[in-house]
């Protein structure tokens, strides 16, 4: 899936409207002057060519954010090029290709991809709508990895309950045994440590 910068396509621009050198030559041959650059590009030219550089670097900023933030699950960045009145090329458009299949048979890792797929679908100052259509996918999967994740924990504890039923006379005998040590001043620390929770992922 890609995630692209969307721009409404430019307004074409307006030529502003100068008097004629029949009409006033003095104040044609001025404009004619103060519209010309080194370039020899006239107002409506130069205006272009603003609107086009500002352009670029909005897309290409977009697009970076995009890429810097997905890592190793973000591709390279294409863009969309328009040549502008000075006959360079700036970039109007682009996207970045990213990875959002979930990991097989894992969960866990499936949740932390989808994360970092969702925060840079979202990197860019105004996500587009399909920034924010990749960013919606990935919030999809995490889910669904995080209910399996929760299934799969599930699962265990119930087994680990079957197996602690079946040791519970063994427990109960460990326990009287310890009480006698430590009356005769033989005890033992046989009190197990708390196992640690398992870490869960949330949105």
């Amino acid at each position: 899936m890609n995630i692209t910068s969307a721009f409404p396509p430019m307004a074409p621009s307006v030529t502003p409207t100068r008097a004629t050198a029949s009409e006033n030559p003095r104040a044609g041959q001025a404009a004619n002057a103060s519209n010309q650059n080194v370039q020899g590009l006239d107002a409506a030219q130069l205006e272009q060519l603003a609107d086009l550089k500002a352009r670029d670097r909005e897309v290409r900023a977009h697009e970076a954010a995009h890429q810097a933030v997905g890592g190793q699950y973000a591709g390279a960045i294409s863009y969309v090029y328009e040549r502008g009145p000075d006959g360079a090329q700036y970039a109007v458009g682009g996207e970045v290709s990213i990875d959002t299949a979930p990991v097989d048979g894992d969960p866990q890792a499936t949740i932390e991809k989808m994360r970092t797929v969702r925060a840079a679908a979202l990197a860019p100052a105004e996500p587009s709508p399909q920034d924010r259509a990749v960013a919606a996918q990935a919030m999809q999967l995490m889910l669904q990895a995080q209910a399996e994740l929760a299934s799969e924990l599930s699962e265990r504890d119930e087994s680990a309950g079957v197996s602690a039923d079946s040791a519970e006379p063994r427990r109960v005998s460990q326990d009287a045994s310890s009480a006698y040590q430590s009356v005769s001043g033989l005890g033992l620390d046989t009190e197990a440590r708390p196992t640690s929770e398992p870490f869960r992922a949330t949105a």
